[in-house]
């Protein structure tokens, strides 16, 4: 066994990276639990393994007394002598033991744990590279899809989209490319790969698309101030740019559409409502509420309110179908937005 275990540590270390030291400890460890298991051996035990040679013997350490009533833990005064003539009782005595017949359940725990070490090595290179997604969008493919997760193949791991995480209405083919954005990445103390928790309904998602298609975001020329979504049907982002030269809306739409329409075509039409972020409350409310127009408009700071005043035709527009539009808005700003029309 020692010169095929020298040999799959050298092997280990070099293709996988993981450092003698820390296979040897392994080893040690699995064969200090087997010994205790299989010859009912004292805590009192350590395993002697040499670096070199790959042979190991195990020290179980006993107290040296006149009359032995438990010899997994005691020595006999008497024995002890015979080895040397300066013990006494109370002192330890270092009792070697390399069983014969423990060849074959050395060598099946020695190889278990270096399989084990390198499993746990290769799930920690795993989340250590996956780690550095979280928080960003990774291109992979939909792998299978079943009644509770779509599975998508990120290189050596898989993500899974879970029904929240998904948009309403998109249809997840095996096979096809897809887009995700990396929600959380999960260790497991034990077992299993990485856990990797995608998503596409996730409001991130939409502030990465962008910088992924506006070099001005991506520089951080123009910042994306918040994002508010209501994944598969509409989206309000708010843009703003300390550089006075540049339109930070317009930077987002590109010439003719063309940065925007690229994101569009990836969310599968939803619609996108690119607002410019402004530090005063009510320019910025104001903005929200777009393509609204609005006439007037009061803050309550104490309770973080905005009492919007619109015109009649512009009503049904402030507040969207089914309320979205200044949903959206109050989720985008912060505030609390109340709409009413001008009296007559």
């Amino acid at each position: 066994m020692s010169k095929a275990l020298l040999k799959a540590i050298d092997v280990i270390e070099t293709e996988k990276g993981i450092s003698r030291e820390i296979l040897f400890e392994a080893i040690e460890m699995a064969l200090l639990s087997a010994y205790k298991k299989n010859f009912n051996a004292s805590k009192n035990v350590r395993v002697d393994f040499n670096r070199t040679t790959g042979e190991y013997k195990f020290i179980i350490r006993k107290d040296v007394v006149e009359e032995v009533y438990d010899d997994r833990i005691e020595y006999a005064l008497e024995d002890a002598l015979k080895v040397n003539p300066a013990y006494e009782v109370g002192d330890i005595f270092e009792e070697v033991d390399i069983p014969s017949d423990f060849g074959r359940v050395g060598a099946q725990a020695a190889k278990q744990a270096l399989m084990q070490r390198l499993h746990d090595a290769e799930k920690e290179i795993l989340y250590n590279e996956y780690i550095e997604y979280e928080g960003e969008i990774r291109d992979g493919y939909v792998d299978r899809v079943d009644s509770r997760y779509v599975y998508v193949k990120l290189g050596k791991i898989e993500a899974i989209l879970g029904e929240n995480e998904r948009v309403p209405g998109e249809e997840y083919i095996p096979q096809t490319p897809i887009k995700v954005y990396i929600a959380r990445v999960d260790n497991p103390s034990r077992g299993s790969k990485p856990h990797v928790l995608a998503s596409r309904s996730h409001p991130e998602f939409i502030k990465r698309l962008f910088e992924q298609q506006v070099p001005e975001i991506f520089d951080g020329i123009v910042e994306v101030k918040s994002v508010s979504r209501e994944a598969g049907e509409r989206t309000k982002i708010a843009v703003h740019s300390e550089d006075s030269n540049v339109d930070a809306v317009g930077s987002c739409v590109g010439p003719s559409g063309s940065r925007v329409n690229q994101i569009l075509n990836e969310l599968n039409g939803e619609k996108i409502d690119i607002v410019p972020w402004d530090k005063d409350i009510e320019k910025f409310i104001t903005n929200s509420l777009a393509p609204a127009k609005v006439l007037n408009i009061s803050i309550d700071e104490d309770n973080k309110v905005a009492n919007v005043e619109v015109a009649e035709d512009q009503l049904s527009l402030a507040i969207g179908k089914k309320g979205q539009n200044v949903r959206l808005a109050a989720k985008l700003t912060g505030w609390k937005i109340d709409i009413k029309t001008t009296e007559k």
